[in-house]
């Protein structure tokens, strides 16, 4: 494709996705709709939780003014991410999408992998998704992730250690992001050096998953996606010619038969590396916010540390690090009751439906007794579900127990919090902490 028509392709998604769904979003949530409220409304991406209550009241499936379907209910958002035959993820290539919006989902560049759009796992469905899915999920296993465990530990000792002495630090910059970008980054192969880079290429893109960018936000997105690419393509060639014992080696070296073609190597790489940390850095910082202020739940964990496995589920339950989700219902359907008719997007609220009072009891508390912690939908479901859901557990589980062992009177500064300014992504910009509050 050439240059001119990948930039009017660029530009006209920006103009249609981007502008004009903030430009309407904007009159519809100076209406009162709850939906773009959410997503456009000053100090809702920092609570949106209130907003949540709103769109529940209205009934489980609402419908918004300008963007799409929405539902926060548990049982129907459980319905849509399990039912892969009725709801699909790949809104660029559905039949039921009209031909004029499968032209401005597909990737304005076909040469440059997204973490959203096939041949990404996130943009693919089954059959497809199968294929991908089989071919990276073995370092993802339980009994993979044993040998990680270790590696884990140290990386989080040698992070606290370069605390010591100190008082307030931002908890988030120096221990959050570093310890599992770190971590996946060793799984994929890539060099430590490229660390620091790859973090920042992660957050600039990581409003790849938000509607109503600006063109400054989306340009700095497409810039980072492309610089990923470019750095991949190369890193690719360095393993064909000198292979280690990493993912990516065994992806670039595979059987011709099961060999993925370049692009979605790059696709599969990108997806595998930027949803191994930004789910844990998320949990990371609120973790340490949430336990900070619980002091009952606090006294419990470090009397019986068997309960942090509960603690990491319940608080991907309370503050789930992926708020939201998409799909498209390519079939009439009917869930627990509710017809979704075919053709129609529906906006899957996951951080809304974690919190639903017909699912969970008293919602919004912190409960390390809570009998079904683990069925909440931080993770998703179905063919989806998190490929690293065992290695976010594990890096939460270990990354917050020893942090609060290290420091066991760490408390929060008070106004120190700032969340990330996106709308699927939940998680902390900064979050200053006292190590020896007494």
């Amino acid at each position: 494709m050439s240059r001119p028509t990948v930039a009017v392709r660029r530009e006209a998604r920006w103009l249609v996705l981007h502008w004009g769904a903030r430009t309407l979003s904007k009159r519809y949530a100076r209406k009162g709709m709850p939906l773009e409220r959410m997503l456009f409304e000053p100090g809702s991406r920092a609570d949106p939780y209130p907003l949540y209550e709103e769109i529940r009241a209205r009934g489980r499936v609402v419908k918004s003014g300008a963007i799409a379907h929405a539902t926060v209910d548990y049982a129907v958002v459980s319905g849509a991410l399990r039912d892969a035959s009725s709801f699909s993820v790949n809104f660029g290539e559905s039949a039921e999408t009209p031909r004029a919006v499968r032209w401005l989902f597909r990737p304005p560049d076909p040469n440059v992998a997204s973490v959203v759009e096939a041949p990404a796992l996130l943009g693919v469905d089954p059959p497809a998704h199968t294929r991908y899915r089989r071919l990276v999920s073995k370092p993802f296993t339980p009994r993979a992730l044993q040998q990680v465990t270790e590696r884990v530990e140290e990386r989080a000792v040698q992070l606290l250690d370069g605390l010591a002495g100190r008082n307030r630090v931002d908890i988030v910059r120096e221990y959050g992001n570093l310890l599992p970008v770190a971590v996946i980054a060793e799984i994929l192969g890539v060099p430590a050096a490229m660390r620091d880079q790859f973090l920042a290429w992660g957050h600039a893109a990581a409003p790849v998953l938000d509607v109503g960018l600006t063109h400054r936000e989306y340009a700095a997105v497409n810039r980072a996606l492309k610089a990923m690419n470019e750095w991949f393509a190369e890193h690719f060639e360095n393993l064909r010619r000198k292979p280690g014992e990493d993912i990516l080696s065994q992806l670039v070296n595979a059987d011709p038969a099961d060999r993925l073609n370049d692009l979605e190597l790059r696709a599969t790489a990108m997806l595998l590396l930027g949803a191994g940390f930004e789910t844990t850095v998320n949990l990371l910082g609120s973790g340490v916010a949430v336990i900070a202020a619980a002091d009952k739940a606090r006294e419990r964990l470090a009397e019986e540390p068997a309960l942090w496995e509960q603690a990491v589920d319940e608080l991907l339950r309370l503050e789930s690090p992926v708020q939201m989700t998409g799909r498209l219902c390519i079939a009439d359907t009917e869930i627990d009751g509710v017809e979704i008719p075919r053709g129609t997007p529906l906006l899957c609220l996951l951080g809304a439906a974690n919190r639903d009072p017909a699912v969970f009891d008293n919602p919004t508390v912190f409960d390390l007794d809570r009998p079904n912690s683990r069925d909440h939908l931080a993770l998703s479901a179905g063919v989806h579900y998190c490929l690293g859901a065992n290695l976010a557990r594990m890096e939460g589980r270990l990354g917050l127990r020893l942090l609060f062992e290290r420091y066991p009177d760490l408390a929060v500064v008070p106004d120190s919090g700032q969340r990330r300014n996106l709308q699927a992504l939940r998680g902390y910009e900064k979050l200053v902490v006292a190590l020896n509050a007494n």
